[in-house]
């Protein structure tokens, strides 16, 4: 937040070319009736289509189109204004100007512009990621597991030093990336853990086993927190939550395609004398190297700053730079708060990890997964083990990851639509209850088809993690506190993994019964979490309501002058739950 020297400012009308500064208080009433006559459009003005129908949809309501698209915000308040300049620093500060007034016939194309651009390839990008961390499972249904004389155990202990490594890096990795740029980092650690990924065409026992596992750990740790952070340089807060759905929908893509890859790349078997799984690890590996030195050219740092040596043109033009400055900054002021290549210090990285109004996400983020993780990650394992050969387990295990593709698009936009996210993630744990208690109750000789329609319907559940991530995006409200809970939330998850590694075990297989039984218990316990979660936000809001709202409007510009609050801190700010 700028200090309030900094805070003068100049502003620009797009009806006159007449500048004025805020501190002259003829010219302020000016800019409030400015922006009181602009008002009278924006208060009628509605967005012609849902934000999340940009990638497909085309508006022909030229009424509509011409509207002003100009969101209000407090930069229309020009007493308020001055407190939420961008930092002077900030990578995108030369396009700022709240008195710019736009239409939606130029709004919907840049985000749709956009989303080719940034959506587009983040999808790639977590398709590279999701297809070298989880061709395991695929390589288990080639007998991975006898060629190296390992058994379930040691399968356990490779997820193991995986998650941890992954958990471990998450921070770092995060405080890398805000240090020298995601539009750098990224794809440094795409090609890194690519090599690394191609490397396991030599595996030759539990040691390389364990070795490797635990690099593309903590070469892939952090990378979703990264790129999430990248993402929301280009979008408002409330488009941000439909695009990490197809983000995430990549990864559950990742494992509709990888099981057609592995159908083809495992009948290799004998090749050159190698086994069918070496090919999958260094053909698979080979091609996310790929995806990453692409990625190396297909990344820009930020809206404004799209030139290079080898893009001298830029994506956009200086009109679309400054809608996309400006619709941000005006959806969340928070954003221009720090530079995009600025390091989070220490000091600043503690008071994130302070901030015990973001708990309640970690502790979800931490169990709402439990109940299908561990079958997700042993299903090609449990259909070898109900008598299917290996290309059947690999194409059975298709239909539950298209269904719960689908049902995360449907879920995240109700969740928006809605406005509710805990509801929602109760209805998630409730849709594992039934599920679970068939897999527990099932007799020992039930045909293996009625285990299979047990499961797939398990993990055709609508993931609630996208709607979760935007969820503690959007509770964060500063960039600072932002970089850090998404990387504290994913570590939560990988705890997550870590846990679900090791519910299932030898002596328990292969129905599991006594893993069911915790994992009946844990979506019981989840349903309680969510509602805990819903009441301390709401709890929350109503404390900082009955501390905002009895104060004058001096008292609040008062408090905007003198306060040292921050992100959620802030009075005037309302978690979202």
């Amino acid at each position: 937040m700028a200090s309030k020297s900094e805070a003068r400012t100049t502003t620009t009308s797009p009806q006159s070319e007449t500048h004025f500064t805020l501190n002259s208080s003829e010219q302020t009433e000016a800019f409030k009736a400015s922006i009181l006559e602009d008002r009278k459009h924006l208060e009628s003005s509605e967005r012609p289509r849902p934000a999340i129908a940009s990638l497909w949809s085309r508006n022909k309501r030229k009424v509509q189109l011409e509207e002003i698209a100009t969101q209000p915000s407090v930069y229309d308040d020009p007493e308020l204004a001055k407190y939420f300049q961008p930092h002077p620093k900030y990578e995108n500060s030369h396009r700022f100007d709240p008195g710019m007034r736009w239409t939606w016939a130029e709004e919907l194309p840049l985000v749709k512009k956009i989303d080719w651009k940034i959506t587009a390839w983040s999808c790639i990008a977590f398709f590279a990621l999701d297809l070298d961390r989880s061709n395991l499972s695929q390589a288990n249904t080639d007998n991975f597991l006898d060629d190296l004389g390992l058994n379930t155990s040691d399968y356990n202990m490779g997820n193991t030093a995986f998650y941890t490594s992954f958990l471990l890096a998450e921070l770092p990795s995060q405080l890398v990336s805000k240090k020298i740029g995601p539009d750098v980092w990224i794809p440094a650690q795409m090609m890194l853990w690519s090599v690394v990924a191609s490397c396991q065409f030599w595996l030759n026992g539990r040691t390389s086993f364990l070795a490797t596992r635990a690099l593309l750990g903590l070469l892939q740790g952090g990378f979703i927190p990264d790129l999430i952070l990248y993402m929301s340089y280009f979008f408002k807060g409330t488009e941000l939550p439909f695009r990490l759905a197809l983000f995430w929908m990549a990864n559950r893509l990742t494992d509709v395609i990888a099981p057609l890859l592995a159908y083809g790349l495992l009948r290799l078997r004998g090749v050159h004398g190698y086994e069918g799984w070496r090919w999958l690890f260094l053909i698979e590996g080979l091609l996310t190297l790929a995806i990453g030195i692409w990625s190396w050219f297909q990344m820009a740092a930020s809206p404004t700053q799209t030139k290079s040596w080898y893009r001298p043109k830029g994506w956009f033009n200086e009109r679309e730079e400054k809608i996309m400055v400006n619709r941000i900054l005006r959806d969340d002021p928070s954003k221009g708060d720090m530079h995009n290549r600025q390091a989070i210090t220490l000091p600043l990285m503690w008071k994130s990890l302070c901030d015990f109004d973001l708990w309640p996400l970690y502790l979800i983020g931490l169990v709402f997964g439990l109940p299908a993780g561990a079958p997700d990650r042993y299903l090609t394992l449990t259909l070898r083990n109900l008598g299917f050969d290996t290309f059947n387990s690999n194409l059975l295990s298709i239909p539950c990851q298209v269904a719960t593709t689908i049902n995360m698009l449907i879920l995240t936009y109700i969740s928006e639509i809605i406005n509710q996210r805990a509801y929602l993630g109760i209805f998630v744990q409730c849709w594992f209850l039934p599920c679970l208690v068939a897999m527990y109750t099932l007799p020992s000789g039930t045909s293996r088809w009625s285990s299979y329609a047990a499961v797939t319907v398990l993990l055709s559940y609508p993931t609630p993690h996208p709607m979760q991530v935007a969820w503690i995006s959007r509770n964060s409200n500063a960039v600072r506190a932002r970089t850090v809970s998404a990387a504290l939330y994913n570590m939560a998850v990988q705890l997550q993994s870590i846990i679900s590694s090791n519910i299932y075990s030898e002596d328990d297989k292969p129905y599991y019964r006594r893993g069911n039984r915790i994992l009946l218990s844990m979506a019981c316990v989840n349903i309680v979490i969510y509602l805990g979660a819903k009441a301390y936000y709401t709890w929350r809001n109503k404390q900082k309501a009955a501390r905002w709202d009895v104060l004058s409007e001096q008292e609040k510009i008062h408090y905007n002058e003198t306060t040292t609050d921050q992100g959620a801190k802030r009075r005037d700010f309302r978690f979202v739950s």
